[in-house]
């Protein structure tokens, strides 16, 4: 295993430790902005660390400030799909996103995280992302054009390369 795998995997693990929840009507005070997208559900949060996530109407999510900085560095999400991009050197700890099923951590990255019938999909367009679930130390790291679906239980991540079609299927979620 790569040095660089090592630190993705261990900054999975570190996500729980210390977690503080915020609410969106915090988020300002954390340096995050929202703002709508018009003519659609959409909405994007920009962040001062240069954190954007682009969130699909409909997506229930908290931001998170896991080590009490002040600033975001993680985000619960329960439903739908988000589209992070987490510029290198912005987040120095790395940023994660935890659902149900699983953490997918970061750092200098771009990728999507999609949560919905008792599944969690993560793919990643720019970086590399480390993916796991909650109880569980061993997972997967994916490359740019990589996916995973992860549902609960026990057995081993498979990572896959995700066809166009998905790609492009969940890509215009965001308008992208």
């Amino acid at each position: 295993m790569s040095a660089r795998d090592r630190f993705f995997r261990s900054l999975v693990a570190g996500v729980f430790a210390g977690v503080f929840w915020m609410d969106a009507a915090l988020a300002q005070g954390a340096g995050c902005a929202f703002a709508p997208v018009a003519g659609t559900s959409r909405q994007i949060v920009r962040c001062q660390e240069g954190l954007t996530i682009i969130v699909e109407g409909g997506a229930r999510f908290t931001l998170v400030d896991r080590d009490r900085n002040g600033k975001v560095d993680a985000v619960r999400l329960r439903r739908k799909a988000l589209l992070l991009d987490a510029p290198a050197g912005s987040i120095p700890a790395g940023f994660a996103v935890v659902t149900p099923q699983a953490i997918a951590a970061a750092r200098g990255t771009k990728w999507a995280v999609d949560v919905g019938r008792g599944k969690t999909s993560v793919f990643v367009l720019r970086g590399r992302v480390a993916v796991n679930r909650p109880a569980s130390r061993a997972g997967v790291v994916l490359a740019p054009g990589d996916g995973v679906d992860v549902e609960a239980g026990t057995g081993p991540l498979t990572v896959k390369r995700w066809p166009a079609k998905r790609v492009s299927a969940l890509l215009a979620r965001f308008g992208q």
